[in-house]
């Protein structure tokens, strides 16, 4: 990590003003976006600026591109100065609540809105997956938020890999299929591709709302629907998605391995070809 970016300011890491009393060091009370570099070009930038304003209107507070009209050129300068001019990188924007009553979510005067850039490993071939051992609450406040209060989608992780998985896949209060702890998941059952809708509480992600687009797009059968263990148990198909890695094929979930993806692949494609559309015009 070379440089930050905070309130406007490019700063080394050791000038980064962290405030003692900020609620989102202390309590986890920040927002983030995860935006994948590529090749110097910040990839679907205005959609990840755009969740996170419905994200920070849920709070009460000030979008940060309404504070810093500048954000998309300066996560493309963070790139260059972290020596990510070339190759995949990734962009964590945080927006922390700052210093305040415990009792009140409004945005503190002192709050930070920082940036910073490091690298990405290489996007796996396929991945596997475990079944969390504890629900998703979808009733609740943060609920389809990338909240900075991350800690049980760290230990539900840490769990799964340390069974030789990973990544574990949440199920809702319901029952439903929700996300995993850093993706969206997708079936595929007989040539139809499914989703969790977003009242099952999972996270709306960029990669995951770009697929919907891109498979109507194409003709490709694909909806919104609440999805069941037996549904995942019959599935011909798995996959994830996420905003740094997009589409990834899952090869086994549980003991159960998975057949030959085909729809999973043709995804992989159509996301490949828009990022590079998105960043040559």
């Amino acid at each position: 990590m070379s440089m930050l970016w905070c309130n406007g300011q490019w700063l080394e890491p050791r000038d980064f003003p962290a405030a003692p009393l900020d609620r989102g060091s202390i309590l986890g009370l920040a927002l983030f976006e995860t935006l994948l570099g590529l090749d110097g070009e910040v990839v679907f930038c205005q959609r990840h600026l755009a969740r996170l304003a419905v994200a920070c209107a849920r709070f009460g507070w000030v979008a940060p591109q309404h504070q810093y009209a500048q954000l998309p050129e300066a996560m493309a300068r963070l790139l260059q100065l972290a020596g990510h001019a070339v190759g995949r990188a990734r962009i964590r924007l945080t927006v922390t609540a700052g210093s305040g009553p415990l009792a009140d979510v409004a945005s503190g005067a002192d709050r930070l809105v920082w940036m910073a850039a490091g690298p990405l490993a290489a996007v796996p071939a396929t991945l596997a997956l475990a079944v969390a051992p504890w629900p998703r609450n979808e009733h609740s406040a943060v609920a389809g938020l990338k909240c900075a209060a991350y800690a049980e989608n760290l230990i539900a992780l840490d769990q799964a890999r340390r069974a030789g998985f990973d990544d574990t896949l949440f199920l809702n209060t319901c029952g439903d299929l929700c996300e995993t702890a850093t993706a969206n998941v997708f079936l595929v059952s007989d040539g139809v591709v499914r989703t969790p809708p977003l009242a099952s509480g999972c996270l709306a992600g960029i990669t995951r709302g770009l697929l919907l687009e891109l498979a109507a797009r194409d003709g490709i059968a694909c909806e919104e629907v609440a999805l069941r263990p037996a549904d995942l148990a019959s599935a011909d198909e798995v996959l994830v998605t996420s905003a740094t890695r997009g589409p990834v094929v899952v090869a086994r979930v549980g003991s159960r391995l998975l057949a030959q993806p085909q729809m999973g692949l043709l995804l992989r494609g159509l996301w490949e070809a828009e990022v590079r559309r998105k960043i040559l015009v």
